[in-house]
């Protein structure tokens, strides 16, 4: 039987949430001393101050503890991919999650040897820096986020030099790309088997890489909640005399801005300082200048526009969806939890290490992050009246089941 919340508010120690999770999730690691590490490792994010250095996190539990925990993040070959599935599926369940949220992270480096770190325009920083950049896949709710997947961008200098390659034991199916021809990756690969409830990504796609984006995401028939540059060029669906004729073709902000007089009040929760705000919104559809043609989803999307400044004249922010039996309200509050993500990545998984990794192995960051998102979920978790699994769940044949029923 699962413990209640009141249990776990009151009389349960953190220990116990370390204990009960990782019990759950690091179920398919192998062997029994690897999920002990997992588990020492996790608890050394939750506990250890600073930076979560290796020395750091091996200093709670004696310096006799380092050289295997270096050992089971950097060289270890178990599968981080499981892990992430299992702990998806648990989100899944007991959160609710109402989108799959992209958030960027960019990390700027001194040094050239951390995998992925090169000379790269960042678009986070809007510069070029010496950086390494990934994408965190976050279910999320108005009161709850966590990361489930994380991808590194590799530049192309990392793949295609075969030294670099092999120092950081890069495998041969990795290949170069950017964080969002990453993150949409992963998202066609929870929609398509990881066997979770559908729920309408939400990330930002500009410039080249929107209309790959775009074109991804109809395919496989994911919904989306795309933001979007203001010059966007769409081609209006509806005919909304005397404003806009139907067909014509306008940038995004001068169908939007024409439409100003439609926009309606829409309350939102700002989750940066916890308070409710109002913000106008108006909602188009529209068809693409350059119609994606073969996706088997050709029907108009729906362009959602808002205006930070209610008296402002010119609208602010640009949402592209393909959900079309939503209101603009709707799609206006699904994409506002991407702040949600951002105030959680800062103030709860920043705090836990999701930026600390300084190992140069593909196959460490990958584990790292991976026990950054349980480190994550237990924080957080712990804190929500949710419930957390007792010792009763934890189930091995669990994971990797083709159970349709996850976890």
């Amino acid at each position: 039987m699962d413990a209640g919340p009141q249990e776990f508010a009151g009389r349960v120690s953190p220990r116990d949430h370390v204990d009960a999770l990782c019990g759950l999730l690091l179920a398919s690691v192998p062997r029994s001393d690897q999920r002990r590490w997992g588990e020492m490792y996790v608890r050394g994010l939750l506990l250890t101050e600073g930076r979560k250095t290796m020395k750091g996190i091996s200093a709670s539990f004696g310096t006799a503890a380092m050289q295997s925990l270096q050992q089971f993040i950097s060289t270890s070959p178990w599968e981080w991919k499981p892990v992430r599935q299992a702990l998806a599926r648990y989100l899944d369940r007991e959160i609710r999650p109402v989108a799959w949220i992209v958030e960027p992270m960019v990390v700027t480096k001194i040094g050239k040897h951390s995998v992925g770190v090169a000379r790269q325009f960042a678009g986070d920083l809007g510069r070029v820096a010496n950086c390494q950049q990934s994408a965190g896949i976050w279910l999320a709710s108005e009161e709850i986020s966590c990361p489930v997947d994380w991808q590194l961008a590799l530049p192309p200098s990392w793949v295609v030099c075969a030294e670099q390659r092999r120092r950081a034991a890069i495998p041969d199916h990795a290949k170069a790309g950017t964080p969002v021809q990453c993150a949409v990756e992963s998202v066609v690969e929870m929609a398509r088997s990881w066997r979770l409830a559908p729920r309408p990504v939400v990330m930002a796609a500009a410039g080249d890489e929107f209309r790959g984006a775009v074109t991804t995401l109809l395919t496989h028939r994911i919904p989306f909640v795309l933001r979007v540059e203001e010059a966007l060029p769409v081609i209006a669906a509806d005919s909304m005399r005397p404003a806009v004729a139907e067909g014509c073709v306008l940038t995004a902000h001068r169908l939007a801005g024409s439409l100003r007089d439609q926009a309606t009040a829409v309350e939102w929760r700002d989750f940066m300082c916890s308070r409710q705000r109002v913000t106008r919104v108006v909602g188009v559809r529209v068809g693409l200048s350059r119609p994606v043609r073969g996706t088997g989803n050709e029907a108009p999307l729906l362009l959602v526009a808002a205006w930070a400044d209610t008296a402002g004249t010119r609208p602010t922010e640009f949402w592209l969806s393909n959900i079309s039996h939503l209101p603009p309200s709707a799609v206006f509050r699904i994409a506002r939890l991407k702040q949600r993500v951002s105030r959680d990545l800062r103030d709860v998984c920043e705090h836990v290490g999701a930026r600390d990794f300084a190992g140069r192995s593909f196959r460490g960051w990958h584990h790292h992050t991976t026990l950054v998102s349980i480190a994550h979920a237990i924080s957080v978790l712990s804190r929500a009246e949710h419930r957390m699994p007792g010792p009763a769940s934890v189930a091995r044949p669990l994971v990797g089941s083709s159970s349709r029923n996850p976890l």
